[in-house]
């Protein structure tokens, strides 16, 4: 059987309320583009009735639709990377199960891909999210451009277009902590964006929480750069400075004011102390994320375990399997 040409990779987490929609709407469109392609569902753990509904769909329209059904919930990231792995097109597709992002704008990402575009993102067009969201998303948005140098305007859309050799060289990196648009743009030789529509949340609720946004943003900060240990490098100088200049000044209004008054400015001296105490705790804290980074990177253990496949018409098709431990049950 020769490969698909596009490959779409869709990470599910408990989206039983979304998947048979999601599944018959990207069938129509992928079946308006008259080119072979592969729908691969990434069951993440779920405990509903996910797993029964994407085997039901790979049996249906095998090797149109593919289970991936890892042993336990891993992350979105994670998932996708496993998608990844399975995926055998030129051209892969990331999408949510959410439908926020409809499959009918898959197309559009597919012009600057074919024109020789290595990644592709999307911009959402008058996003459906909270104003919490929206905010978060911009801060992260400029804190990735000033990191990466790589102009793009919406990281957290996860409605992209790879091309074959991009998809290749992420599987090659081995980090446990990955986010997977940045990581793409790190190979990419030409990038561009397209805008798209945006769906609210009609029949579920957001999987992130406020502690998963926090946890997220420290991975995607600490999975990229170094640059907030050279700023605690820089802050801890300026701080120490401004200690010195603090210190003399404290001397030199004693020795003109008496001992009287210095012993009145025992509260500042304890404020400043303070100062210096959070400065060190968090300075600790952020070597402590890089040294845990590190920890999980030398045991270098998979980053998922599948527990199952379906759908698929050859035993296998994964291009990594050399690279992660899997359990296969073909059906």
């Amino acid at each position: 059987m020769n490969n698909p040409w596009l490959s779409l990779v869709i990470p599910v987490f408990n989206e039983q309320e979304n998947l048979h929609e999601l599944i018959q709407r990207c069938l129509a469109v992928f079946t308006t583009l008259e080119k072979p392609f592969e729908i691969i569902l990434v069951d993440d753990g779920s405990h509903d009735d996910s797993v029964t509904m994407i085997t039901q769909a790979a049996e249906e329209n095998r090797g149109q639709v593919i289970g991936i059904l890892l042993n336990r919930n891993y992350g979105q990231h994670a998932a996708v990377m496993a998608g990844l792995a399975e995926s055998r097109g030129e051209v892969v597709v990331t999408l949510d199960a959410d439908l926020q992002n409809p499959p009918e704008e898959i197309p559009k990402l597919l012009a600057p891909i074919e024109a020789g575009c290595d990644v592709v993102g999307s911009i959402r067009k008058n996003r459906q999210d909270s104003l919490f969201r929206r905010l978060s998303s911009r801060l992260i948005n400029k804190a990735v451009q000033q990191a990466t140098g790589v102009m793009m305007h919406d990281y957290g859309c996860m409605l992209r277009a790879y091309r074959r050799p991009i998809v290749d060289a992420m599987l090659q990196c081995h980090e446990r902590s990955t986010f997977i648009p940045v990581l793409a743009n790190s190979f990419a030789d030409k990038t561009d964006e397209v805008e798209v529509t945006h769906a609210g949340r009609a029949k579920d609720e957001s999987k992130y929480n406020l502690w998963k946004l926090i946890n997220l943003q420290f991975d995607l900060l600490t999975s990229m750069t170094t640059f907030p240990l050279r700023l605690l490098s820089i802050l801890g100088g300026v701080i120490s400075l401004a200690g010195f200049a603090f210190s003399f000044l404290l001397l030199a209004s004693r020795l003109l004011f008496g001992a009287a008054w210095a012993a009145e400015g025992v509260f500042t001296i304890f404020a400043v102390l303070f100062i210096f105490v959070g400065v060190q705790l968090l300075a600790m804290g952020l070597m402590g994320e890089y040294i845990g980074r590190i920890y999980s990177d030398v045991r270098a253990r998979p980053r998922y375990f599948i527990k199952k496949r379906v759908g698929q018409e050859l035993e296998s098709s994964s291009s990594a399997d050399n690279t992660v431990l899997k359990t296969v049950i073909n059906e």
